[in-house]
């Protein structure tokens, strides 16, 4: 391979290494607009079956203001400048109001920004990675241009030293990445932790609004969060009245004052968490014969192995919990709640063999108020629904790495009325002889405090 070829060759491979294609299971984008053309404008979609212009956002769009807009790859906006209220005129020479178009591409963080004259900057993930390649391919080329007009004898050296080049100026992207990616994820905690009261004394706040929408055995699942290590469902009708009834009436013998792990195989009260709770095994033998506890068990299973590919068994997994609620008034200062907390490991690190890795939990009575589920690091609010379920798996089951605290969540006060639920959690490297209490007591432990009960 000649020395052209070879810097063809590494250049191709620059580009390939800085640009961060991202493969999309749906074609929803979410774009963000922003303003600052200096003038009032107006976003329109364009129908592309009759042309017809609909407006995006009443009455208009201030300069320097922003908002964000849900679309699909393929549509079309136009972007139009309006003319300003104290004289009627547009900023063109002619006082004419200026007119631009984008299109939502495939790539992901999109943002457009308004400029003078309404002339629109698209920016996304991808052309950003883009401009940063293509930044760091033109130093490395005046460097190696230097070195061969001080030196014609080294041309043989040249691609050497442009791989040098490249090779140093990548690391120190990836380095600049990964410090904002820190940074970010210090900044999204935070603000988690600020947001977290607002958003549960917020009765009006509906539930976000999800991703996409799939069915599993004629279910509605709104899929809120579909990462590799972090995904979070919400499953309709996935409890039913008869089933309820049964966990309940099993577990009200046993009701006691919920508790946290100790972080020493076993388990204390803590003001964390306040609840009662009973534990329930299953009769798996009672399954044939129609068992209502083992039926909705069974349905658990088959929907993890749905949505992780483990083929994971109820051999050696953990009892199904009843939780239950109460609410003591809208003056209550000490109400029931269930703080911040993951449900396993939530560091980014690779998984432990018989830990946690996925969370169904079931609502079978819901208060009047309160009672909210809170993602606060991946904003996702719910409200729950009488017997639909939230599903959320802290786990990558390529990389085997786990979730860095996007599926950390929290059980919002109970205020008015009763909140009762039902939770399995799931683990992964359980069976009969290795039961999910072995690895709890095991001295390899974590010292990560895990939560015992959720939500």
């Amino acid at each position: 391979m000649n020395q052209s070829s070879r810097v063809a060759v590494l250049l191709l491979l620059l580009v390939q290494l800085t640009t961060r294609v991202v493969r999309a299971d749906d074609e929803s984008r979410s774009i963000t607009i922003v303003n600052e053309s200096g003038r009032r404008v107006q976003v329109h979609w364009i129908n592309p079956d009759d042309g017809e212009l609909v407006p995006q956002i009443e009455p208009d769009l201030l300069n320097g203001a922003s908002f964000d807009l849900k679309s699909y790859v393929g549509h079309n906006f136009e972007v139009r400048e309006l003319p300003a209220k104290n004289t009627g005129v547009c900023s063109g020479e002619d006082q004419t109001c200026g007119v631009d178009y984008f299109a939502v591409n495939s790539n992901h963080d999109q943002v457009i920004y308004i400029r003078e004259g309404a002339s629109i900057e698209h920016a996304d993930s991808r052309t950003a990675a883009t401009k940063s390649a293509e930044s760091l391919l033109v130093d490395c080329k005046f460097a190696a241009k230097t070195q061969l007009e001080a030196d014609p004898q080294s041309a043989l050296s040249i691609i050497d030293l442009l791989s040098d080049c490249v090779k140093n100026g990548v690391a120190d992207e990836i380095l600049k990445a990964n410090e904002e990616i820190s940074f970010q994820e210090e900044l999204r905690k935070s603000m988690g932790d600020l947001m977290e009261n607002y958003t549960c004394a917020d009765m009006t706040l509906n539930t976000t609004e999800a991703k996409r929408t799939e069915y599993w055995e004629g279910r509605k699942v709104e899929v809120m969060i579909d990462r590799p290590t972090a995904k979070i469902h919400l499953i309709e009708n996935f409890v039913t009245l008869e089933e309820c009834k049964a966990v309940e009436e099993r577990a009200a013998p046993n009701l006691h004052d919920a508790t946290v792990e100790d972080g020493r195989g076993g388990s204390e009260l803590s003001e964390h968490r306040k609840a009662k709770q009973a534990g329930i095994k299953v009769d798996w033998d009672m399954e044939a014969e129609g068992d209502l506890i083992a039926s909705l068990s069974r349905r658990v299973y088959d929907y993890v192995n749905h949505v992780l590919p483990f083929g994971i068994k109820e051999n050696g997994q953990e009892d199904l919990m009843s939780i239950q609620y109460f609410g003591r008034g809208l003056d209550d200062e000490k109400p029931d709640r269930y703080m911040p907390h993951c449900d396993g490991d939530c560091n980014g690190l690779n998984f432990r063999t018989g830990q946690r890795m996925a969370t169904i939990v079931m609502y079978c009575d819901i208060p009047e108020v309160g009672g909210q589920t809170r993602f606060r690091n991946s904003n996702v609010h719910v409200i729950p629904k009488k017997y639909a379920a939230t599903f959320f798996s802290y786990i990558d089951p390529v990389t085997m790495k786990m979730d860095s605290g996007l599926t950390e969540h929290s059980g919002c006060p109970v205020l008015v009325g009763e909140k009762k639920i039902v939770t399995q959690w799931i683990r992964l490297g359980v069976d009969d002889e290795n039961s999910w209490d072995s690895f709890n007591s095991r001295k390899e432990k974590s010292a990560t405090r895990y939560i015992l009960i959720t939500l």
